[in-house]
């Protein structure tokens, strides 16, 4: 397992993804699946920088997990921030139309629908937000 610590700041997005890209890089990891996962990172990186904290600053480290016997992936986020499961928001309605939606919600829901796996815990005083995603070539 590898691990990064670095501020919960939106400009630290690049940083993560390039650390866990490295780890994909060793798996030959599919270029589909490697986006998908950017995009988790993109998404679930930035609500921690963006309400973590807020309005101050704090830590967020991200471990990487590599299940070889399946070959799959869990990246898990870990901050000291305000407790805050992202996965009790209900699902937008996909159905209606940009202007009939409430504002938020879709990028969590792209995440659950592009990981095999994603859960959320508080524990000790810390959020634990992991997802998983089966490494098909």
């Amino acid at each position: 397992m590898k691990e990064m610590t670095v501020k919960g700041t939106i400009e630290n997005i690049d940083k993560i993804t390039e650390f866990v890209n490295a780890q994909l890089n060793k798996l030959d990891c599919p270029p589909k699946t490697q986006v998908q996962i950017d995009i988790a990172i993109d998404e679930l990186f930035s609500n921690i920088a963006r309400y973590a904290y807020n309005p101050s600053i704090g830590l967020v480290t991200v471990k990487v997990e590599i299940l070889e016997e399946n070959l799959a992936v869990i990246i898990t986020f870990i901050d000291n921030g305000k407790p805050h499961d992202p996965l009790r928001r209900k699902d937008p309605d996909v159905t209606l139309s940009a202007d009939e939606r409430e504002i938020g919600g879709l990028g969590i829901f792209m995440v659950k629908k592009s990981m095999d796996k994603i859960s959320y815990e508080y524990k000790n005083g810390q959020n634990v937000l992991s997802i998983q995603k089966n490494i098909q070539k």
